[in-house]
């Protein structure tokens, strides 16, 4: 193994996490969570995005993030109309299909708001925060 190479973590509780949220001072104001888990799926993102099929499946990913960058984008949901909980879990390394990419919790205080905000984070993260490159059969 090379010093610098990452070892894909282990995926958090949203139980655990769950508990945590509604502990927190602010939950008295959230009257819904939504969460996302994002996985390592077979089929490559161009196929499912943009309809390119070079009939190839995907063996696994390599992933990284910018720290600064996920962070800022927190801070900047944190923000959003009724928005009271953010809380982010990003994987890295080498991962295989079926292993968890990342996990997102939002809790707000109605429907619209907190989709919203999950739909922006969970953009927000993969399109400025992340490197993500496919490994194929």
């Amino acid at each position: 193994m090379m010093i610098n190479e990452k070892i894909k973590k282990a995926s958090p509780s949203i139980d655990e996490w769950l508990k945590e949220a509604k502990a927190d001072p602010m939950a008295l104001q959230v009257g819904m969570f939504l969460v996302h888990n994002g996985v390592v799926r077979q089929t490559p993102k161009a196929k499912v995005r943009q309809g390119l099929d070079d009939g190839s499946l995907v063996k696994g990913m390599e992933f990284a993030f910018d720290a600064v960058k996920v962070d800022a984008a927190i801070a900047e949901t944190n923000k959003m109309d009724g928005i009271f909980y953010v809380k982010v879990w990003l994987n890295e390394g080498q991962l295989e299909v079926g292993d968890d990419i990342m996990y997102v919790l939002i809790g707000g205080d109605i429907r619209p708001h907190v989709v919203d905000a999950l739909q922006f984070l969970v953009e927000k993260i993969k399109t400025q925060c992340v490197t993500e490159i496919e490994q194929k059969l």
